[in-house]
C-alpha cells in the first residue's frame, strides 16, 4: 500500500505543443517558473503533438534539446499524454480529440513513437505510462466490428511494449482514460466489460501476460465524478478486476446544485460555454437517475419552464477547473472526490503514476494562455496535490 514517490507530474498539454520550439517555449516560460516556486520538483507530463513528434523521430537534435531543457529546469518526464493526436489549442476541438481512434493504424503508430521517445527521455530500468484516447468518442461514427478492431490494435501495442522493455530496460504501460459519452465512459457499464473482452481475447492469442502487463487505466477523477460515480468504488471494482490502473489524473469539474432554482449559479455556468472543449454535462435526479448531454449548452442552462433537466438536484459538467478550488462564486466543484480516490489509490498493491491535469486554463473565464499569472496558478494546484498526496499517505 503506497502512493506514488515520484515527483507530482503537471500536464503541459495546457500549453501548445505542435513543434518542438513550441513544448520548449512552454516547459520554459510556465513550467519551469511553476517548478521553482515549490518547495519540491516536480514532472512535466508532456504532450507531443502528431506533427512535434514526426519532428521529434526526424531531426535527434529536436529530442536532444528537449531533454537538455527539462535537465536545466530541473525537470524530469516519466509519463506523456498521447489522448490529443491533433491540434489540441485549434479553435474548434470538441469531438476530433477522439480521431483518429484504436481502430485506426494512424493512432497505434503515433503511440509507438511516443513510447519509443519516451524511452529515451526516461532513466535506464525506468517505469513510464502513456495515456491514450478512451478508444474513441461515441458520438463519432463507428463500424460493427469497433471493438474488435480497438483489441487488435492493442494488442499489438502491449506486444510492442513488451519487445520495447526488452530492447531498453524501460517499462511503459498505456492508459486508457475513460471520458464521458466515449465507448469507455461508465467504469460498471463500459470499462469492465470491454477489459474482460479485451483479456479474453488476449488470453486466445497467448499474450494475456503481456496485455495485463503493459494495457492499463488512466482514471481521471474529473471524467468519473461527472458521471455521479463512486469514485472510490470504481477504483475497487478496477482493482477487483485485475485491471492496472496505470496514471491517476488529479482534477476536478464544475457542479451547479439545485439548477432550476439557482439563477446566480446558472448565470455563472454560462460563461463556462466555449467553442473549443466538448463539456459533457450530467444531471442527477433526487431518485438517482443520471440524464446527460454530450455539451454543455446555453438552451438548457436558460431553459424556462423548467423540464426533467433542469429540475435535478445538481449538473456536473466536464470542465476542468483548478483542483485548489472547491468553489468558483455561486458554483461548486468535485474537488472533494480526489482525496477519496486518492485513499483508495493507496490500497492498491501498486503505485500509478500521479499527475495534476487542467488543459482548460486557457479557455477558463477571465485566464488566457497567455495569462502573466498562469505559473503561479499551475503552482497552487501542484501544492495543493502534493498536500492531498501526503494526506492520503498519513491517512
Amino acid at each position: 500500500m503506497t502512493l506514488s514517490n515520484l515527483p507530482v507530474s503537471y500536464c503541459t498539454n495546457v500549453h501548445p505543443g505542435r513543434t518542438v520550439a513550441e513544448i520548449v517555449a512552454g516547459l520554459t516560460e510556465h513550467t519551469a517558473v511553476a517548478n521553482q516556486m515549490l518547495d519540491r520538483s516536480i514532472a512535466a507530463g508532456l504532450w507531443f503533438s502528431a506533427t512535434a513528434v514526426e519532428e521529434l523521430s526526424k531531426d535527434k537534435q529536436s529530442l536532444e534539446l528537449l531533454a537538455q531543457t527539462l535537465w536545466q529546469h530541473d525537470l524530469s518526464c516519466y509519463t506523456l499524454n498521447t489522448f490529443p493526436f491533433g491540434d489540441f489549442h485549434s479553435e474548434r476541438v470538441k469531438e476530433n480529440v477522439y480521431l483518429p481512434d484504436w481502430t485506426t493504424a494512424e493512432r497505434t503508430t503515433y503511440t509507438k513513437t511516443c513510447a519509443r521517445l519516451l524511452a529515451q527521455l526516461m532513466p535506464p530500468e525506468g517505469e513510464g505510462s502513456l495515456s491514450t484516447v478512451p478508444l474513441g468518442g461515441a458520438m463519432n461514427p463507428s463500424g460493427p466490428e469497433f471493438h474488435s478492431q480497438c483489441i487488435a490494435n492493442l494488442l499489438e501495442m502491449a506486444r510492442y511494449l513488451a519487445q520495447l522493455r526488452e530492447e531498453t530496460g524501460r517499462t511503459i504501460r498505456l492508459a486508457i482514460e475513460p471520458e464521458p459519452h466515449c465507448h469507455l465512459s461508465s467504469t460498471e457499464r463500459t470499462t469492465l466489460p470491454f477489459f474482460e473482452m479485451f483479456y479474453r481475447e488476449a488470453q486466445q492469442q497467448g499474450c494475456e501476460d503481456q496485455a495485463r502487463m503493459f494495457v492499463g487505466l488512466c482514471f481521471d477523477i474529473c471524467h468519473q465524478a461527472v458521471e455521479f460515480e463512486d469514485v472510490q468504488q470504481s477504483v475497487n471494482a478496477i482493482r477487483d478486476a485485475d485491471i492496472r490502473i496505470n496514471k491517476v489524473h488529479i482534477s476536478s469539474a464544475v457542479e451547479l446544485t439545485s439548477p432550476a432554482s439557482n439563477a446566480e449559479g446558472r448565470l455563472a455556468l454560462q460563461s463556462f460555454v466555449e467553442p473549443r472543449y466538448l463539456h459533457q454535462t450530467f444531471a442527477k435526479l433526487s431518485d438517482g437517475e443520471i440524464l446527460s448531454r454530450t455539451d454543455l449548452l446555453q438552451d438548457d442552462i436558460a431553459r424556462e419552464p423548467a423540464d426533467k433537466f433542469m429540475l435535478a438536484d445538481a449538473w456536473r459538467v466536464h470542465f476542468h477547473v483548478p483542483i485548489d478550488q472547491s468553489t468558483l462564486g455561486p458554483l461548486t466543484t468535485t474537488r472533494s472526490e480526489i482525496p477519496r480516490t486518492l485513499q483508495a489509490v493507496y490500497e492498491l498493491p501498486y503505485a500509478p503514476h500521479l499527475e495534476v491535469e487542467t488543459y482548460t486554463w486557457p479557455v477558463m473565464p477571465g485566464v488566457t494562455d497567455q495569462d502573466q499569472a498562469l505559473a503561479t496558478r499551475i503552482a497552487g494546484e501542484l501544492a495543493t496535490a502534493m498536500k492531498m498526496i501526503d494526506d492520503a499517505r498519513q491517512s
